[in-house]
């Protein structure tokens, strides 16, 4: 199978019609996700000049009160863990599990059940357009320290309370979502 298939799979069973608040057009974009990968055989990479689909995971502390958040070096903006899916991943799961493994410098990650927490499509500079998020929590295990990456200017542990203070209304949407499956 590959990363496309899957990618496939996994929206298809993706129902945010369950999941609470859900009716803040996550089944159109879910419907979207599938048209671009039904039209695009290339959707899953970078070189996708309509767009690609990218995989993220917030990361949430072992007792379940803060969420790691990375300055991004490029946007300059407090954001979950992600990015661009790579040749060697075999799911969006694993794309997103090494995103966050990779960035928050913490092993032994895990991804909350249930598969994708939310999707969140939002524009980039050309050649790719857009980036088609598929977005995953994932708990840290007690005793983590995370370790800064060259794509962060910083990571910092935010209180829940906190997040809508310093990061965009994706990243909010994103950790209501979350709490809601904890």
């Amino acid at each position: 199978m590959t990363l496309h298939d899957d990618a496939t799979l996994v929206l298809k069973g993706y129902a945010p019609e369950h999941e609470a608040g859900a009716d803040d057009g996550q089944a159109e974009l879910r419907q979207a996700y599938l048209d671009h990968l039904a039209h695009h055989h290339d959707g899953m990479w970078k070189a996708c000049g309509a767009g690609h689909v990218t995989a993220s995971a917030l990361v949430i502390d072992p007792e379940r009160e803060k969420v790691l958040l990375t300055l991004h070096r490029k946007l300059r903006m407090w954001l979950q863990m992600g990015g661009h899916c790579e040749e060697q991943d075999t799911t969006l799961a694993a794309a997103a599990l090494r995103e966050a493994t990779e960035e928050s410098g913490i092993t032994g990650l895990t991804l909350l059940r249930g598969g994708p927490v939310r999707l969140d499509r939002h524009p980039i500079p050309s050649p790719c357009n857009w980036h088609l998020d598929v977005q995953y929590a994932a708990l840290a295990p007690a005793g983590a320290a995370e370790r800064i990456s060259e794509e962060s200017l910083e990571l910092r542990w935010f209180g829940y309370e906190d997040v809508a203070s310093v990061a965009d209304a994706s990243v909010v949407r994103l950790l209501e979502a979350t709490r809601a499956r904890l």
